[in-house]
């Protein structure tokens, strides 16, 4: 008996040893290879990679074919399965491998058009043209890695198959980037409805003129049943790439000086864009050199060209322009012209077309896409949920030419200012602020967007009526007609999503002012001697004073609402907070708590504060509300204050304000006790960079990278933002890397990565950057042959 026991438990231990050496081979088998020699078809010679000790590629090639043929085959050894997701969440194609939960993701992506704008451009390309000709080379890379070696983990457990990537595919992609800037997806439905339902004077918080233009003016006014739809189509919108753990781009910071005002006699460039974190970051950074061409770059998946970069003459950053390229347009339907739409005076047709969703464990979903002349209907994918009236959104993106990757590549090589100008005309969509610099002293910027013209008197913040001409657009701009500025007097340009000053001002959905302040008043404060350290000093500030000027005018009525000593102590930190957001302070934990109860208090009768489907909610995830609440604040009299649910009393701002303090303390105390100092903002604010698997428990011990303590706050230089609403607050979005170059020394450059340079599991770039990036160091971005020699760590050669 004994020596079968024993027999049994050695077989035991030799299946656990098998299994655990089968474990291990299985994932040093998808491991990036850094080292030796590998063969890649189409090319011309021998080209060299060098991998520096943060895993960034520096590929040496004969020629650009063969190095951009490179390029996708280490781009594809380190961010397959991101390329894979970001392809499949643009076209709509994430259920296939997800499963049914992805179904509205899907139907919305659909919706929106991406997969057949993408298809119709890319028919229409002329493939001789340089841009093209690299994508064609970069493309044929990463489907070279796909077919000649291991798929990655996440392939082998979501079942994904291999599938080539297209050039459709990069136009998807760069669709979804589009897409991600468009915050009118998020706030036209609550504005409108504002407007609507409500009235002016509920308006004027947000500092919108009362124009009587839209749908609800013109005898078309919508249902109840249709402002539900569009509340859970603003709130889908943005949950749609949640769902997905995939980076949004949503704001930046940038400002380039001229030599007059630096340490070093050339210009200095700064610049932090701010997206959303995820396992693996947004940004792949490889360093690519050919005669006649070298650029350190910032790729994004799928495209050949850089969206950041520079090189020892020239480069650049970007911010969000937060431009409205987008309308959102109420149709007209009746019984007796089924399947028409009313346009001025004439019923036209509605165009549809059938496609077909594949569902991982389930029957595909056969949708019915429809379009009006005036664009894709897009709430039809809320089923019954969607409201009788159709919304059709016009977008700049699906009415342009858009040459987005051709701009970009003429970009990458763009060292004058003529040729930089002549580069950003051809971005049309999305928005985008460029701002670039030269070793030979120029600064400049361009507000780089195709502007529509729109019908005088007409606001494009609520939903138009398709009955009108107010759904028209005449024309578009020219592009010297946009904000732009080419070497100010004043030595300076600075952008961070606010407003740009412009002899014509162009609508949009700007972030408040207090960032942007904050910026320009330290940039004016130091009229010269700026250095590359001073810079970053100022990308890790943390400092603005939207709260301050928030609580100006309430902090009398919130001594007021103090119920004891130990409040009245905490409504003095308040009172001398300067708006600054350290981890061991317990201001901006107290700030933000009670701005998000006061929120609800003020606004929750009117709008709904019903998670998952509110008014509140949606107004919540727009950059309307910060431009709203200090306004709100300051005007006791307006109707916000007096509740509609209490018809026998009428509350004032004093009502409110301490109802908000007192929930806010309780709030707080529920989850961190009732001794106020452990109400640290450290730990009600903290950080996990997400991975697509780790979303659920207990993947999230493995793929995702955190959580941490995380300074700064919304709308501060170092922008790692919280959600608007209750804590905790898990940072969502922030500075994506944090480039500074001087270009006395551009081959010093210093950058950094949220998580690492490789989204594979189980690397050492997975995860190597991540508390260098969060204290807020940096790493010098190797461009100089000396350099990259003195830190290369491995060496592969990619043959013919």
């Amino acid at each position: 008996m004994k020596k079968l026991l024993w027999r049994g438990l050695l077989g035991l231990l030799i299946l656990v040893v098998l299994a655990v050496g089968f474990a291990v081979w299985f994932m040093l088998q998808r491991l990036p290879q850094r080292e030796g020699t590998l063969p890649l078809s189409g090319l011309s010679a021998e080209v060299t990679v060098r991998y520096d000790e943060w895993g960034v590629p520096h590929l040496q090639a004969a020629n650009e074919a063969d190095l951009y043929r490179a390029l996708g085959w280490v781009h594809a050894q380190d961010r397959l399965f991101q390329m894979e997701m970001m392809r499949r969440l643009a076209r709509g194609e994430l259920a296939e491998i997800l499963g049914p939960k992805l179904l509205p993701t899907d139907r919305l992506f659909r919706s929106l058009g991406l997969r057949q704008r993408a298809d119709e451009q890319t028919a229409a390309l002329d493939m001789s043209r340089p841009a093209h000709q690299a994508l064609r080379a970069y493309l044929d890379g990463i489907n070279q890695y796909q077919a000649t070696r291991p798929l990655p983990l996440e392939f082998a457990l979501l079942g994904i198959p291999r599938r080539d990537f297209t050039p459709a595919d990069t136009y998807a992609v760069a669709g979804y980037m589009a897409y991600s800037f468009a915050a009118a997806f998020r706030t036209e439905p609550i504005l409108s409805r504002i407007r609507d339902q409500l009235g002016p004077e509920y308006l004027k918080i947000f500092d919108l003129d009362w124009h009587p233009e839209g749908a609800a003016d013109h005898g078309a006014r919508l249902t109840q049943a249709d402002w539900q739809g569009l509340t859970k189509l603003a709130l889908l919108s943005q949950d749609a790439v949640q769902q997905a753990a995939l980076p949004l781009l949503e704001g930046s910071n940038a400002w380039v000086l001229s030599g007059a005002r630096t340490a070093s006699g050339k210009p200095l460039l700064a610049g932090d864009p701010h997206i959303s974190f995820a396992v693996p970051a947004v940004w792949y950074e490889a360093h690519l050199k050919a005669p006649g061409f070298e650029l350190y770059g910032h790729f994004q998946a799928l495209s050949p060209a850089a969206l950041l970069g520079h090189n020892q003459r020239f480069g650049w950053s970007l911010t969000m322009f937060q431009n409205d390229d987008i309308d959102l347009i109420a149709e007209h339907t009746d019984a007796d012209h089924p399947g028409q739409v009313l346009v001025k005076g004439q019923w036209v047709p509605l165009t549809s077309r059938e496609e077909t969703i594949a569902v991982k464990g389930a029957p595909a979903e056969r949708i019915v896409l429809q379009r009006s002349p005036h664009g894709a209907i897009i709430n039809t994918v809320l089923g019954p949920d969607a409201g009788p009236t159709p919304i059709a959104m016009w977008w700049t993106l699906m009415d342009s030419d858009n040459p987005v990757l051709e701009a970009f590549y003429n970009l990458n090589r763009a060292d004058t200012l003529a040729a930089a100008r002549s580069a950003v005309k051809g971005i049309h969509a999305p928005g985008l602020n460029v701002l670039w610099a030269n070793t030979s002293g120029d600064i400049a910027w361009w507000a780089a967007a195709r502007l529509p013209q729109r019908p005088a008197g007409v606001h494009p913040s609520f939903l138009l009526d398709g009955r009108t001409a107010d759904a028209d657009k005449p024309g578009w701009l020219p592009f010297e007609r946009n904000p732009q500025e080419e070497n100010p007097a004043r030595g300076w340009i600075m952008s961070a999503n606010h407003q740009p000053a412009s002899a014509e001002p162009v609508p949009g959905y700007y972030n408040p002012w207090d960032r942007a302040l904050r910026l320009q008043q330290q940039l004016q404060a130091t009229p010269s001697g700026w250095t590359v350290e001073r810079a970053r000093a100022l990308q890790l500030d943390v400092q603005t004073n939207f709260g301050p000027r928030t609580l100006a005018p309430v902090l009398a009525e919130l001594r007021a609402a103090a119920a004891n000593d130990e409040e009245r102590r905490l409504i003095d930190q308040l009172a001398a907070w300067q708006g600054d957001h350290r981890t061991d302070q317990i201001a901006p934990t107290l700030f933000w708590q009670w701005l998000s109860e006061l929120t609800r208090q003020a606004m929750g009768d009117e709008l709904g504060d019903e998670p998952g489907s509110s008014g509140v909610e949606a107004l919540r995830r727009t950059r309307a509300i910060e431009q709203a609440l200090p306004r709100l604040l300051a005007d006791p009299a307006s109707p916000w204050w007096d509740r509609r649910d209490t018809a026998d009393k009428q509350e004032t701002r004093a009502t409110i304000v301490a109802a908000a303090w007192q929930a806010a303390l309780q709030h707080l105390r529920s989850l961190y006790g009732n001794d106020p100092a452990s109400w640290t903002w450290g730990r009600a604010h903290t950080i996990t960079h997400v991975h697509p698997l780790g979303r659920q428990a207990p993947l999230d011990k493995v793929f995702n990278v955190g959580p941490w303590p995380a300074p700064g706050a919304r709308e501060v230089p170092n922008n790692l933002a919280q959600p608007f609403g209750p804590a905790p607050w898990a940072v969502t979005y922030g500075p994506s890397t944090r480039r500074v170059i001087d270009f006395a020394q551009p081959d010093q450059a210093q950058g950094s990565n949220p998580v690492g340079q490789s989204g594979v599991w189980g690397d050492p770039h997975y995860r190597d950057q991540a508390e260098l990036w969060l204290r807020g160091d940096v790493r010098t971005e190797y461009l100089s042959d000396a350099d990259v020699g003195a830190h290369v760590k491995q060496t592969l050669s990619l043959r013919p």
